[in-house]
């Protein structure tokens, strides 16, 4: 797929980004480049390559779920401004 210059400068529009008129072309040139890149990894078969979350067949490295720090949710609410049934209340903001 390749971008003309005018086509760079509506997307740069649209993204709110400000870019020189002389620099344009070079947009244009890197980002059909891109797009054809995409194009040709889009061609590639994977029809029987299953997905994968790493590269590398490594297994997580996870920390084991325990409880580090007590429970202070009464000392918390006991300076809350109000508080109902454990809850914080808050002021309505939206009608």
């Amino acid at each position: 797929m390749s971008l003309t210059a005018d086509e760079v400068k509506n997307i740069a529009y649209l993204a709110r980004i400000q870019i020189d008129a002389s620099d344009s072309e070079n947009y244009a040139k890197d980002l059909s480049s891109i797009l054809d890149f995409v194009a040709q990894m889009n061609a590639v078969d994977t029809e029987n390559v299953p997905p994968m979350a790493h590269p590398l067949d490594l297994p997580q490295r996870l920390r084991p779920d325990e409880v580090t720090e007590e429970n202070q949710r009464e000392l918390f609410q006991s300076i809350a401004p109000a508080v109902e049934a454990g809850l914080y209340l808050v002021p309505k903001v939206i009608e």
